[in-house]
C-alpha cells in the first residue's frame, strides 16, 4: 500500500509540476545565451570585438551573483507562485530591451539587469523540488528540469538563426527582432505560473487526501532528519564549508556551460559556414546530451551515487574542450562539443542532488543560492577570458585550454569534498559510539 501511495503521489506531482518549470528554464536559457546568435551580425553592426562581447555576455552573472541570495530568501519567504512570477516579467521586459542597445555601456547595462532580474529563479526552483520530492528522486527529477537546457539549445538555435534573417524588415536590424520576439514567451508564462503554481504540498488540492497527507509527512520526516537548527539557519547555509566547495566546484561546470551557450556559434561560424547552418550544427551536441543526463542521473540515484558521477562527467567536458580547441573539421567539431555538452549536462543533476542532503529551511535558500550565484560567475569568467585570449591570440584555442583547466579543478575538488565528508562521518559515528 505504502509503495502504491507512493507511486501515485509522485506520479501526479511530476506531471503537474515538472513540465511547467521546464518550460521555465526553457525560456529562460535561451534569454541568457541568445547573445551568442546575436553577436553573429550585433558585432559588426555596433563595432564590437570579441573582449567587449564575452565581458557583456558574462557581466549578466554579476548581476545574478549580487541578487541571488535574497532573492532565493525572499522566495522561501513570500513563496514560489508569487516571486517566480516577478521573476518571469521583469526578465521577460528586461530581455526585449536588448533589442535597443546602441553601444559597449548600454550592453554592459542590460546584461548586468537582466542578471539581477532574473537572480534566483534557478536556485528558486532547486528550492522548489526540495519542498515536493524527497531526496532519493530528487537526482532523476532535477536532470528532467535541467534538460530544459540543451533542449532549449537543440531548439532554440535554428529558432533563433531563423530571426535574424528578418533583417531590414520594419528597419530593425535581425538580432533586434530576435531579442524582440525571444522575450514575449517570459512575459505570458509570467502569467501561467500566477494562476497555475501551487507553493507546498500542504496547498496541493489537486492531490487526492491520502496523497497530500503521505507527501507533507514525508518531506517533514525528510526535513526533520536533516540534524539539529544550526542547518536551518541563514547563517549555516552561507558559512558551511561544503556549500563554499559546492559553489566552485559548480563554478567550473558553469564555465564550460556558458562557453558553449555563448561561444560555440563562433567557434563554428569559423569554420566558414552560413549563420542558418551554425543554428542546425549547433543543435546537434545538446540533443545528444539530453538522453544521456536523464540516463546517467537515473544511474545516480539508482546507486545512490554523487561524487564519481560529477567526477567523471567534468573530466569528460574538459578533454571535449581540448579536442574542440584543435579541430579542423565540422565533424570533428561538432564531435568534441558533443563531448563537452554531455559531461556538462551530466555533471550538474548529481552536483544539484548534494545541498539539500544536509541544509533545509532557510539554510537551504540561502546555501543553494549561495552555491548558484558564486558558482555562476564561472559563466562570467569563461566567456569573458575566451574573448580576452581570442583577441590576443586570435584564436579561441587558449580560452578553451583555460576552461578545461577549471573543469578538472571542479573534478578534484569533488573528490577532496567527498573525502571530508566521509572524515566528518567517521567521527560524528565515533562521538555517537561514545554516547
Amino acid at each position: 500500500m505504502g509503495h502504491d501511495i507512493e507511486a501515485s503521489t509522485m506520479r501526479r506531482v511530476s506531471w503537474r509540476i515538472v513540465p511547467l518549470i521546464m518550460l521555465l528554464y526553457f525560456i529562460a536559457y535561451i534569454d541568457r545565451v541568445n547573445i551568442g546568435f546575436a553577436a553573429l551580425s550585433m558585432k559588426q553592426d555596433l563595432g564590437f570585438s570579441a573582449s567587449i562581447l564575452g565581458f557583456g555576455a558574462g557581466i549578466f552573472f554579476w548581476g545574478y551573483f549580487l541578487c541571488e541570495v535574497p532573492s532565493n530568501i525572499a522566495l522561501h519567504r513570500f513563496g514560489a507562485r508569487k516571486w517566480i512570477t516577478r521573476i518571469m516579467l521583469s526578465w521577460g521586459v528586461i530581455s526585449g530591451a536588448m533589442a535597443f542597445v546602441q553601444g559597449p555601456l548600454s550592453f554592459y547595462v542590460i546584461r548586468f539587469l537582466l542578471g539581477a532580474a532574473e537572480a534566483g529563479f534557478f536556485p528558486g526552483i532547486i528550492l522548489y523540488l526540495s519542498y515536493w520530492f524527497p531526496a532519493r528522486r530528487r537526482a532523476g527529477i532535477t536532470a528532467l528540469f535541467m534538460a530544459a537546457a540543451p533542449i532549449s539549445t537543440a531548439l532554440g538555435s535554428p529558432i533563433s538563426a531563423a530571426l535574424l534573417e528578418m533583417h531590414g524588415y520594419l528597419g530593425l536590424h535581425g538580432w533586434q527582432w530576435m531579442f524582440l520576439i525571444e522575450a514575449f514567451p517570459a512575459l505570458l508564462l509570467g502569467g501561467v505560473v500566477f494562476f497555475c503554481m501551487t507553493d507546498r504540498p500542504e496547498q496541493a488540492h489537486w492531490l487526492a487526501a491520502d496523497e497530500r497527507n503521505w507527501l507533507v509527512s514525508t518531506m517533514q520526516a525528510e526535513q526533520q532528519g536533516k540534524g539539529g537548527e544550526d542547518h536551518h539557519s541563514l547563517l549555516a547555509g552561507l558559512s558551511n564549508p561544503r556549500v563554499l566547495a559546492l559553489a566552485f566546484i559548480y563554478f567550473g561546470t558553469s564555465a564550460g556551460l556558458y562557453t558553449l551557450g555563448i561561444w560555440a556559434p563562433q567557434i563554428i561560424k569559423q569554420l566558414g559556414v552560413s549563420s542558418m547552418t551554425v543554428g542546425v550544427l549547433n543543435a546537434v551536441p545538446p540533443t545528444v546530451s539530453v538522453v544521456t543526463m536523464v540516463l546517467w542521473s537515473r544511474h545516480s540515484d539508482r546507486s545512490g551515487e554523487r561524487t564519481w558521477h560529477v567526477v567523471l562527467a567534468c573530466i569528460a567536458a574538459a578533454i571535449g574542450l581540448v579536442v574542440a580547441s584543435g579541430a579542423s573539421g565540422v565533424i570533428g567539431l561538432i564531435a568534441a562539443l558533443t563531448l563537452v555538452n554531455i559531461g556538462i549536462s551530466c555533471a550538474k543533476p548529481p552536483l544539484w542532488s548534494m545541498p539539500t542532503l544536509f541544509l533545509s529551511g532557510t539554510a537551504a535558500a540561502s546555501g543553494i543560492a549561495a552555491i548558484n550565484s558564486i558558482g555562476n560567475l564561472g559563466g562570467f569568467v569563461g566567456p569573458a577570458m575566451i574573448g580576452w585570449i581570442k583577441d590576443q591570440t586570435g584564436s579561441f584555442a587558449g580560452g578553451l585550454y583555460f576552461v578545461a583547466g577549471l573543469l578538472m579543478f571542479s573534478a578534484v575538488l569533488t573528490l577532496v569534498l567527498s573525502r571530508f565528508q566521509a572524515a566528518e562521518a567517521s567521527v560524528m559515528a565515533v562521538t555517537q559510539d561514545r554516547h
